[in-house]
Formats: structure tokens, sequence, C-alpha cells
């Protein structure tokens, strides 16, 4: 296991120095869905909430919130980043909403925390959009499965694939 590099030489918080890390093409893709009762998900499927367009706002909510990981996260890099996709699914079987977000860059940091956090508020927010008709719904299996670029290379969280 390698050492945690958010920490300096005394175990203090700290943000990484990327500055001699090589550009390259760094892509995360993250997943996660929120679990709701079959009523719900139809008001969702059917566009008949009281807010408005769920997985619309839900999906822009999720592309701002990439954007703004660094602010969000302490030790997060601001980054450009040059692609964030972020898609929403409607799953009768869960019975839910299946959210994946892409983010790219061509960078000295990876975008693994951009993902997550697109994928936390579009989760969130779909959450937020019908609260009101079902507040036991929950977020569940927000993960990375995918991260390419840099000098760590690959990963992909087994059974996935980008």
């Amino acid at each position: 296991m390698s050492r945690l590099t958010h920490l300096d030489q005394k175990g203090a918080a700290h943000m990484v120095d990327v500055g001699d890390k090589a550009e390259t093409v760094r892509i995360a893709v993250a997943e996660g869905h929120v679990v709701m009762q079959p009523e719900t998900l139809a008001i969702v499927r059917d566009g008949e909430a009281k807010k408005g367009d769920v997985l619309g706002t839900a999906r822009l909510a999720g592309i701002m919130a990439a954007k703004r990981a660094h602010e969000l996260i302490p030790l997060c890099h601001p980054l450009l980043l040059t692609k964030i996709a972020v898609d929403l699914a409607i799953d009768e079987a869960l019975p839910g909403v299946r959210v994946r977000a892409e983010v790219k860059l061509t960078g000295k940091t990876g975008v693994e925390m951009e993902a997550l956090t697109a994928v936390s508020v579009a989760c969130l927010t779909v959450y937020d959009m019908v609260k009101a008709v079902d507040r036991a719904m929950h977020i569940e299996g927000i993960k990375l499965v995918h991260k390419s670029g840099g000098k760590s290379g690959t990963y992909e969280l087994a059974g996935q694939s980008a």
C-alpha cells in the first residue's frame, strides 16, 4: 500500500504539489443510484414532479458540481475539465434512477473526485426534487468504476467497464 500523498511528513493534511507531474489524458467514471418507491419513479418517469424536470435538473446539477469539486473538497486542485457527461436512467427493477458521470481532462492530476462529486450531487438533486412524495428514498452505490491516465495507469472496478 502506498503512502497517502495528502499527508506531509508530520501527518498534517496538505495539497499535493503536482507541478512536476506529466500531463496526460485522464478520465474517471463514477456511478450511483437513488432507490425509491415505484409510485415515485412513475412521477419522475412521467415528468409529473411539482418542482419540474427531475432528470434534466439532476444532470445539470451533476455537471455544475464536477466543475466545483475543488471548492467542496479541501485538498482538490481546481481543474480545467474538458468533458463532463452525466447520464441518468430510469431503472424499473431498482426501482429508481441510476446515475453515471464521466469526467475528462488533459492535465497533471486525476478527475476521480470530480466524477464522484457529479454523481453524488446528481443523486442528491433527484432526492430533493421528489422528497415531498417519498421520504424513504435512499442513495446507494456511489463508487469509482473506471480511472485512466497518469502514473498509476488504469483502474477498473471488478465486473465493470467504462
